[in-house]
């Protein structure tokens, strides 16, 4: 636990980031974030395409506190859809609200997610997926996408496992394309589950009440015991396998995310890049002990 707390705090340090930047290679960053531009993303996701696999790609933004580098973070994703239809490429857009001004003026951060999904439409209708960050937001990101889908079908959230809420949420969002995950953020023992057996727990339940919903699930983990528990679900109730996915983070089970394709199964690769790693990059070692191998390899690598 301390482990972990050391570097979800590190995540949110600003002068530690800013020092960062040099670190990357030595720390194992390019391991998990494919590239800085949008035509290395593009890149790596061609390759996992060749492997059977799709993937969604995320510019990595975080701390924007000025109109002027909301409506930057906007364009950009507008410019990697661009490059998703001209690349012909399987793969989605996955954004965080923050990084479009929802902390600056939530009316720009509406008219950003507007031109963003407007231009996904124009490519066919892109799928947007509204990633979910810490408590604080949770309520306006909620608000927001609901305003947005009296409009636009093509734009999906998330919604965390440890959360007590998580459950209500889910029901909250029937019909929705919603990626379900455990979570990542350090939050209050009065929202979360604190012992990683209830996280599990719940997160297990919400993903079957969400499929038994109706709705598309995105089932997005790395453990195969949740897996394998998800696979047996579908076949026991019926559900086809159109209507859910499996989705992993880029860089980490790689021969897993392949095998799940052999079986037939659809598999989402989760795809960070941009010059802005560094939090991101904090929060995968905080995730899991186990992915701090990848820290630790590069630091002893000179």
């Amino acid at each position: 636990m301390i482990t972990r707390n050391l570097f979800l705090f590190l995540s949110q340090n600003k002068y530690v980031k800013g020092k960062a930047r040099k670190w990357g290679p030595k720390l194992g960053a390019h391991s998990l974030i494919a590239g800085e531009t949008i035509q290395e993303a593009m890149d790596t996701v061609r390759e996992l395409n060749a492997k059977g696999l799709s993937a969604t790609v995320d510019h990595l933004g975080e701390f924007v506190y000025t109109r002027e580098e909301a409506e930057e973070s906007a364009n950009y994703c507008m410019r990697t859809l661009d490059a998703i239809a001209e690349s012909g490429v399987d793969c989605n857009l996955s954004l965080k609200l923050t990084s479009l001004g929802l902390d600056v003026d939530r009316n720009l951060c509406r008219d950003n997610m507007m031109a963003i999904l407007e231009t996904a439409e124009k490519h066919g209708g892109i799928f947007v997926r509204i990633d979910m960050e810490d408590y604080s937001h949770l309520d306006a990101t909620l608000e927001l996408l609901h305003e947005l889908r009296q409009t636009y079908t093509n734009v999906g959230t998330a919604v965390q496992g440890y959360l007590f809420r998580a459950e209500k949420d889910v029901d909250r969002l029937k019909g929705t394309n919603i990626r379900l995950i455990k979570g990542a953020y350090k939050e209050s023992p009065e929202v979360v589950y604190q012992k990683q057996e209830d996280v599990d727990a719940n997160y297990v339940k919400i993903i079957k009440r969400h499929m038994l919903n109706g709705s598309y699930a995105a089932v997005a983990t790395h453990d195969h015991n949740v897996i394998a528990e998800i696979k047996q679900f579908a076949e026991d109730n019926g559900i086809p396998r159109e209507q859910f996915e499996f989705q992993m983070l880029y860089g980490f089970r790689t021969d897993m995310q392949e095998e799940i394709v052999k079986e037939g199964y659809k598999m989402r690769i989760y795809v960070p890049f941009g010059e802005d790693w560094y939090g991101y990059y904090m929060r995968r070692m905080a995730e899991r002990p186990q992915n701090i191998v990848f820290g630790v390899r590069g630091l002893l690598s000179k």
